[in-house]
């Protein structure tokens, strides 16, 4: 049984050997054997297998020959550790590298080989078969090239905990340690690639963008990275195509349409050279320019891609190169290739024969032309540039150096550089191993693994936990994750003046180590959008809102794509595609473009504006004719007129209507706390006062008149102290009012903002509105009930207390307080103040001319009529009238119950008046002059009424010839009469008081 399994193994390992030939490897014999993995050839030419016979393994086309020196920093890095003194001493590194034709299916064929050859040592099957010629087992691989390929490769080197270095294969995917358990690499993974990519689209402003990716496990996690990073920084993508080398025609088309009608000008890109070959091919043919493209690291150098014929539509690409490395000697080392010379290199020959369009004649195969496209590596990939079936032998004298390919382009060595980086990594793991101290080591009790018979699994364990100084001084570590973190050069494609190539140049670069914000850098001089622009091109679904505007969503349209809106008023934007506008501070208003906040406009009732010197020029006139006639009062205090007014109550008036126009200044002006405070208290209090003087006198002479007989009673009830008590107690109540209204609510300067939006109007916040209408209520219960005791004393002598003018007055006041309140309702700002200024102006004029002018025209301009007869005449007038009215309705009612019981109508014989009935027009009294006349021998006044007419007799003499004359009328009148004589020393015994 034992040696049944022997010969199976065998008989499989030798159908693998067989598949791989002496070319188709390089391989060289050591105590330690590491695998390679690399794409010498870009595809496999496409065979149908009909399966009529045994399947051949299928034919790789399209040289590489960026592969072959990759292939070569590997030969030479091992070479260079085997010479080192101080590396694996003692030790010889050998290796196995096969070809993976940059297919999944070839690389795994060879990975086959290496699983194959461990499984035959895990065996220990030397004791039954004699192998004179064995290979050690590989117990590290490096490679491969694609994400795609690594994959595949990692999960069947996985199985076996055989450790795998890439240096070129970037997907995020390969990061996920419980799946690729050991896979390492030395190239950073396309994570900050991607975030690289946002920064750079956000850095030119750019937000309007498609995306490109390879359908594998390259292309798809990469776009799909640089969606999440476009979307946090609100960069909308227009279109998102998957491309493959093997898409056919069609599909290819179908994504150059996209191309050709989108209207993103940037092209992000997550593709290998090959896979991006067929699509560019198809754009360069339409001739479809003025586009951006940004290149991922696997194709941002690929020879493919970057050749002059492509430049016009592909000039303006800026992609990522992964930092350059040095490698002292590798430059001479690539010009010793040789196919004589390089006996362990089985690619060696097909690389002379490439290089040179020739053919060896010892074993020749030749290298059929081909134009397929097939895929390359990640990083950028060269063809073959075999153009024929037949080709001239080869003289093996040829100069390497001659010749131009991608192959001895070593000026920025990144891909050869990781290559050379992941030998050392495995080679300072298995130094570790060397070095390891028993009772230090990483295994059971910290035991350490023999190097003479070393397991991969060992290594791999090491390599987990490896930490070294490469050759520039850089330290090596790999994460948890089995990755290098590294930076980024990003590079700008030129047109070389010199031979017309496509040069790389860096315009910048990106640090993954520093802090998010900081790590991109770019030199916008060095950058030539198409070759020759230094103008940044624009590649956003809308125009930039200027600033006073902001952006506006487009239903149905992604966020990207808005239409510019005009900030309202009150808010501002000065940036340029602001999101929002900013609300203005509370007291600044925006200007007129919306792009900055001013200070709002403060409006009060301002002493300098016209409006306010007009009502200030209208406080202080009244003020001065207020004084003037104060003045005259003054000056005049001792004639009838001013006498008989009730002097003292005048000036208290005159000095209340002083305080009324005065308060009305407190209204103008910009409104402080103190002048809030003061000025309904003032203005309140001030009509009250002038009110209850008013109401006072005109009270007092209306309860004397309607008096039976003015005793002494009501001379002291109406005497002057009463009168100002009854003054003081109508003004305390409102006094009271105000104290309770400044104590619970105080007015204050308030700045009002609702009104009107670009205006703060500062006024006075009035604490309390309740308050204000128990004032002004107040004071227009006061005015309603001096104008009734006005109206009611209307027909009174003019001279006591000018009712007429009086009731006119409390009209107006009423008219001008009623019109207050909805006008101060309706009005708003510094209207408040102006329409109460305006009430208490023409209220207090009102009052002012009323009840003073007449008086001060009287007192200034008829003298004649300012003495104590033209006073007695007007009162003895009305006591006429009052008298003859009583008579005769003594008169009637007599007639009427004489007529009752039969008798005839006739008059008193006893009466000293005498009527008659007719029906003559009214007969009308004297004028004053008359009257004087008679004033020595008396006289006889005749009053017409409707009904008859009465004659009155009375004398105007000294006070004590009226004191007798007073006594013969009583003796003349009748009974009949005494009402009417009652009435008539009422108004008699009313004059001493005046």
């Amino acid at each position: 049984m034992t040696s049944y399994s022997c010969c199976l193994i065998l008989l499989l390992f030798t159908w693998n050997t067989a598949a791989y030939g002496p070319n188709q490897r390089a391989q060289k014999k050591g105590d330690i054997i590491l695998g390679g993995l690399f794409p010498i050839h870009f595809g496999v030419a496409a065979k149908d297998q009909d399966l009529k016979s045994r399947p051949e393994s299928v034919e790789c086309i399209r040289y590489n020959f960026r592969g072959f020196r990759w292939l070569q920093a590997m030969i030479f890095a091992i070479e260079e550790i085997n010479s080192s003194p101080t590396l694996l001493p003692n030790m010889t590194l050998g290796y196995r590298i096969f070809d993976t034709c940059n297919t999944v299916s070839k690389a795994l064929e060879a990975t086959l080989s290496f699983v194959a050859q461990n499984k035959i040592d895990s065996l220990n099957l030397d004791e039954f078969c004699n192998c004179s010629e064995h290979i050690p087992s590989t117990i590290a691989v490096v490679g491969a090239t694609g994400s795609g390929i690594s994959t595949a490769v990692a999960n069947l080197l996985g199985l076996f905990y055989i450790p795998q270095v890439s240096y070129a294969s970037s997907s995020r995917l390969l990061s996920n340690k419980n799946q690729f358990k050991s896979f390492l690499r030395t190239i950073p993974n396309d994570e900050h690639q991607a975030t690289a990519m946002a920064d750079i689209i956000e850095y030119f402003r750019w937000n309007w963008v498609g995306t490109i990716a390879a359908d594998d496990d390259y292309g798809r996690p990469g776009i799909e990275k640089f969606r999440e990073e476009a979307e946090e920084r609100d960069i909308c993508i227009d279109f998102s195509e998957l491309i493959s080398q093997y898409s056919d025609e069609e599909e290819i088309q179908q994504v150059v349409e996209v191309i050709q009608n989108s209207t993103a000008r940037v092209i992000v890109v997550f593709s290998s050279g090959p896979d991006l070959e067929p699509l560019i091919k198809e754009i360069v043919r339409r001739n479809i320019t003025g586009k951006i493209w940004l290149a991922s690291e696997a194709w941002a150098s690929s020879s493919l891609i970057a050749m002059p014929e492509f430049f016009r539509v592909i000039g303006s690409t800026i992609g990522f190169a992964l930092k350059a490395g040095q490698i002292p000697g590798f430059r001479e080392f690539l010009q010793k290739v040789h196919p004589k010379k390089s006996t362990n290199n089985g690619f060696a020959k097909e690389f002379w024969e490439e290089t040179f369009n020739c053919y060896l004649p010892d074993g020749s195969k030749t290298s059929p032309a081909s134009t397929s496209f097939h895929k390359g590596h990640e990083e950028g990939l060269g063809a073959g540039n075999g153009t024929s079936a037949f080709r001239p032998p080869c003289t093996g004298d040829e100069n390497i150096t001659s010749v131009e390919t991608p192959y001895m382009d070593y000026t920025h060595l990144r891909i050869s550089y990781n290559v050379y980086l992941a030998v050392y990594s495995i080679a300072h793991a298995l130094q570790d191993i060397y070095t390891c101290t028993p009772g230090k080591g990483l295994f059971t009790n910290g035991s350490c693994a023999d190097i003479k018979k070393v397991e991969a699994w060992q290594v791999l364990k090491h390599l987990r936990h490896l930490n070294f100084t490469n050759n520039m001084g850089e330290q090596v570590d790999f994460d948890e994750f089995g990755d290098l973190v590294g930076n980024y050069s990003i590079i700008n494609w030129h047109l070389s003046p010199e031979d017309g190539s496509v040069v790389f140049e860096e315009v910048g670069h990106y640090n993954v180590y520093a802090k998010k914000g900081e790590r991109l850098f770019i030199n916008e001089n060095k950058i030539l959008w198409g070759g020759f622009s230094k103008e940044v091109p624009f590649s956003n679904c809308s125009r930039d809102c200027l600033p006073g505007t902001r952006k506006g969503i487009i239903e149905g349209e992604p966020t990207c794509c808005f239409e510019c809106v005009d900030c309202p008023d009150g808010e501002y934007s000065d940036e340029t595609d602001a999101s929002a506008c900013d609300k203005c501070p509370e007291d600044y208003w925006s200007n007129e473009n919306h792009t900055s906040c001013i200070p709002k406009q403060i409006e009060f009732l301002a002493w300098t504006e016209p409006f306010g010197i007009a009502l200030t020029l209208f406080a202080v006139l009244g003020i001065f004719l207020t004084s003037f006639v104060l003045g005259v009062f003054t000056k005049f205090r001792n004639t009838p007129i001013v006498k008989a007014t009730n002097r003292e109550l005048s000036y208290l008036l005159l000095f209340s209507l002083l305080c009324c126009f005065s308060s009305s200044l407190f209204f103008i002006g910009e409104p402080q706390n103190w002048t809030c405070r003061l000025r309904q208290p003032a203005f309140g209090i001030s009509f009250v006062l002038c009110i209850s003087c008013i109401l006072v006198k005109t009270n007092r002479v209306l309860l004397v008149f309607e008096a039976k007989i003015p005793t002494s009673l009501h001379r002291k009830w109406w005497g002057l102290n009463l009168q100002f008590l009854l003054v003081f107690l109508c003004t305390f109540v409102q006094i009271v009012i105000c104290v309770i209204w400044l104590y619970t609510a105080p007015p204050s300067s308030y700045r009002n903002h609702e009104l009107e939006d670009e205006i703060i109007f500062i006024t006075c916040h009035e604490g309390s509105l309740m308050a204000l209408g128990f004032l002004i209520g107040y004071t227009c219960l006061l005015a309603a009930i001096c104008f009734f005791f006005a109206f009611k004393s209307r027909k009174l002598p003019e001279n006591f207390n000018e009712a007429k003018f009086i009731t006119f007055s409390m009209l107006i006041f009423f008219i001008v307080w009623i019109s207050f309140i909805p006008a101060y309702a309706s009005t708003y700002g510094k209207f408040v103040s102006a329409v109460e200024v305006i009430a208490i102006l023409a209220a207090s004029f009102g009052l002012l001319a009323c009840i003073f002018f007449n008086k001060v025209y009287i007192i200034l301009f008829k003298p004649s009529r300012n003495t104590i007869e033209e006073v007695r005449c007007s009162t003895a007038a009305h006591a006429f009238k009052v008298a003859a009215r009583a008579t005769l309705r003594r008169s009637n009612v007599s007639r009427k119950r004489s007529n009752s019981l039969g008798g005839s109508t006739g008059s008193t014989p006893s009466s000293s008046i005498s009527s008659k009935s007719n029906h003559e027009d009214p007969f009308p009294l004297p004028a004053c002059a008359e009257r004087q006349r008679q004033q020595q021998r008396g006289c006889k006044q005749k009053v017409s009424f409707g009904s008859g007419t009465v004659t009155l007799s009375l004398s105007f003499e000294e006070p004590q010839k009226n004191a007798m004359a007073n006594r013969n009328a009583k003796r003349r009148n009748s009974l009949e009469a005494q009402n009417s004589d009652d009435s008539l020393m009422r108004h008699r015994a009313l004059l001493p008081l005046q």
